[in-house]
């Protein structure tokens, strides 16, 4: 199901039944971009601390903005054993413009040719998105509401509101008392901002939401002062339906916070510090807040990234490089368990995810997310238990043997694997820091270094001195071959990297102490003669 803003309003009762009576929901967003065009020591690399690797990623977050957020909802079927009902619904979603608020967000040419590649449709997105703001904009903006100040931001806007107060200004030099104008075409939340520039701009008006579109009716001012203080539909009264309407799609979010299920993805840092930045509060400076942040609101977290990636090579399962690969697998006879586990429809809204594949669609990727956590659990279920058939599993004995992955979000290049949201991070496991001195190759630079040794594996090149670079790999075997190819090479040669031994600022210590020592010394011994 695709929600835009002209659906979203009347959709929200549905939608948090559905998540107050889940087990879990599934979780994808799609973005403008992915990663900012970072250079030099900015760039993201396998070198970088979690805190690092956040400080960078960062800056990316506020360039880049959501265009489709995915959610599948999960919840057992009443009555029936290990069987699983998923609704899914794809929101598009636009940031809100209105009053002090105006957005600036990049596009990213890779991700919007990537979106083309599986057809998104950029229109729903920039036509019809649902509005959003974080919790500092909705003060800025409840502030100037309430107040009563506040201005069109938007040149578009200005000319359309300049249009509609033109035309009715027109109409109402013949009208007479009691006569009416219906502006068509004027709806949802432009329908309260077109209101309430009229009423301030026109004292001898009322104006009321039709189906039709807003209608314009002429008042003595006496009526309009009568109005004003006894109607329910007064400047008053619906001004909080105005912030209602602005805030959009982080109503549902904090209805999706309140109701503390577990939120599942795959892969999914990106996702948390998005959903931190656009409907919260803006990513704060220190990681460690972001994390306690993060885990306030979504107190179990559970990324299939990191829970397949672990326990793949035990099961002997083929190589792969995508979610749809891993449901793929999991479905396929090469599953122990796939007869056995648990059973996953699709809602009456969601028929078309059983007639066809919608990769990169965000709510089916999101549908992906969940059937892989069920399909994963139970085979962890299954295998715990023995080869007992285990058809009456529930949720919750799924989150036990899940327990060790939960609140554990797979890290992409950097110097751990993974985030623990839940406490501190775990030290890394990342092959060792490899040193390479190079002589007879004046000027070379960690770009001439990348190349040099590409051919034989990916690695990040880091400057230690003039002549000396760090490598890293995330592969133990390329760190084993680098070493083998180049320890005895005439101008490379690379070892094992050791701190106290290469660190620069080591040996300038070990320097200031051996001259420090030596000028006592000296001191000494011409003082006692």
């Amino acid at each position: 199901m695709d929600v835009g803003a002209d659906e979203f309003e009347q959709s929200l009762p549905l939608l948090e039944e559905l998540v107050l009576g889940a087990d879990f929901v599934g979780l994808d967003i799609e973005f403008t971009g992915l990663r900012s065009n970072l250079t030099g020591p900015q760039q993201i690399s396998l070198f970088d601390l979690p805190s690092e690797w956040y400080l960078k990623t960062r800056q990316s977050v506020q360039q880049f903005t959501i265009c489709q957020i995915g959610l599948s909802v999960f919840s057992s079927m009443e009555g029936e054993s290990n069987k699983y009902v998923a609704h899914s619904c794809n929101f598009f979603l636009f940031p809100t413009t209105f009053g002090i608020l105006d957005s600036e967000f990049s596009f990213q040419a890779s991700s919007v040719q990537f979106l083309n590649q599986y057809g998104f449709d950029y229109n729903k997105f920039l036509k019809n998105g649902i509005p959003y703001m974080n919790e500092e904009q909705e003060k800025k903006i409840k502030h100037n509401i309430l107040c009563g100040n506040w201005r069109v931001r938007s040149a578009l806007d200005k000319d359309q509101i300049k249009v509609v107060i033109d035309e009715v200004t027109r109409w109402l030099q013949l009208a007479e008392e009691g006569d009416w104008l219906t502006l068509p075409g004027i709806a949802g939340f432009q329908a309260f901002e077109v209101q309430l520039v009229l009423r301030q701009a026109l004292p001898n008006i009322w104006t009321v939401q039709r189906e039709e579109g807003v209608v314009v009716k002429k008042v003595s001012k006496q009526h309009r002062w009568y109005l004003e203080n006894t109607s329910c539909d007064r400047a008053s009264c619906w001004r909080e339906k105005i912030l209602l309407s602005a805030r959009g799609f982080s109503v549902f979010f904090q209805m999706l916070v309140k109701a503390q299920k577990p939120l599942v993805g795959h892969n999914m840092m990106m996702d948390l510090l998005h959903l931190h930045e656009k409907f919260f509060r803006p990513l704060p400076e220190s990681y460690d807040q972001f994390k306690q942040n993060i885990h306030s609101l979504f107190p179990v977290i559970i990324d299939t990234k990191n829970v397949t990636k672990d326990i793949w090579k035990e099961l002997n399962f083929p190589r792969v490089s995508n979610l749809s690969e891993v449901y793929e697998v999991l479905n396929s006879d090469l599953n122990p368990t796939k007869n056995s586990g648990p059973v996953i429809v699709h809602s009456n809204s969601c028929e078309k995810y059983v007639q066809m594949k919608c990769p990169h669609e965000a709510a089916y990727d999101a549908f992906l997310c969940g059937s892989v956590l069920l399909k994963v659990a139970h085979l962890l279920l299954e295998r715990m238990q023995g080869i007992d058939p285990i058809s009456e599993s529930t949720f919750p004995q799924y989150l036990d043997v899940l327990a060790p992955y939960v609140n554990q979000v797979n890290l992409i290049r950097a110097g751990v694997p993974k985030i623990n949201f839940s406490g501190p991070d775990y030290p890394s496991i990342r092959p060792p820091i490899l040193i390479l001195s190079v002589s007879k190759w004046p000027g070379v630079t960690e770009q001439q270094v990348y190349r040099e040794f590409q051919n034989l594996c990916k690695f990040d090149v880091r400057r230690l001195t003039r002549s000396q670079f760090l490598l890293l790999t995330n592969k133990f075997k390329d760190a084993r071959n680098i070493l083998k190819e180049y320890r005895s090479h005439p101008t490379l040669q690379v070892s094992l990297y050791r701190y106290w031994r290469h660190s620069p600022n080591v040996n300038c210590l070990l320097q200031v102490c051996g001259i420090v020592t030596t000028w006592a010394l000296l001191t000494f011994i011409l003082g006692r003669s």
